[in-house]
């Protein structure tokens, strides 16, 4: 079947989006425990993004989960195809011109690498929100962890299942340590140089 897809050679490329947009398209993926922060940052930092004219999009749990991959569960198989369709889905963004910013527990080290050579490194902005377990069960937004100890919910990140901590993450939040707009401060001052259309 495979042979029979042909790609059609359009003419308005990825950098005539982005020179359209005044700004280049990237991908930055927030990874952690559930309830560590992810998508309160990611939410503050579009926020920030918006107000200076940079066209985004979040991908989180709640759009994905609940549409394109609905047919998902959270065994390790499911979760990593999970990330592979959101890296899939986030590089036809980054192509459009879109700066996508990914809120993803995103547990296994392989699949993170995988989002890489799917968006291409270069695209690829990776930031580790680094909140212990104790202080996300203490939070528990969603009683995910609850509900976890007492055996209802199978394959929790941190009880459960593994959570493989990023090695060499682009940005490192620590949200015990600092507050939101420490670290959406921290973020955009990274990606701040990255938006330049002179850096391509």
């Amino acid at each position: 079947m495979k042979e029979n897809i042909i790609p059609h050679d359009y003419q308005i490329s990825k950098t005539d989006r982005n020179n359209l947009n005044e700004h280049n398209s990237f991908l930055l993926w927030f990874t952690g425990l559930s309830g560590s922060g992810k998508s309160t940052i990611a939410n503050v930092v579009e926020q920030k993004l918006h107000k200076k004219g940079i066209k985004t999009y979040i991908l989180d749990g709640d759009n994905i989960r609940n549409g394109i991959n609905s047919d998902l569960t959270f065994t390790p198989e499911d979760r990593t195809e999970n990330i592979r369709r959101i890296a899939e889905i986030a590089n036809l963004m980054i192509d459009s011109g879109i700066v996508v910013l990914a809120a993803f527990v995103s547990p296994y080290k392989k699949d993170r690498e995988n989002i890489k050579n799917i968006v291409k490194d270069g695209n690829f902005v990776e930031v580790f929100i680094n909140t212990s377990i104790e202080e996300c069960e203490r939070r528990d937004v969603k009683g995910l962890y609850e509900k976890a100890r007492k055996g209802e919910i199978k394959n929790m990140t941190g009880i459960s299942a593994p959570y493989e901590a990023p090695e060499n993450p682009d940005i490192k939040i620590n949200t015990e340590q600092e507050t939101v707009e420490q670290a959406v401060s921290q973020i955009i001052d990274y990606i701040t140089p990255k938006l330049q259309l002179n850096n391509e």
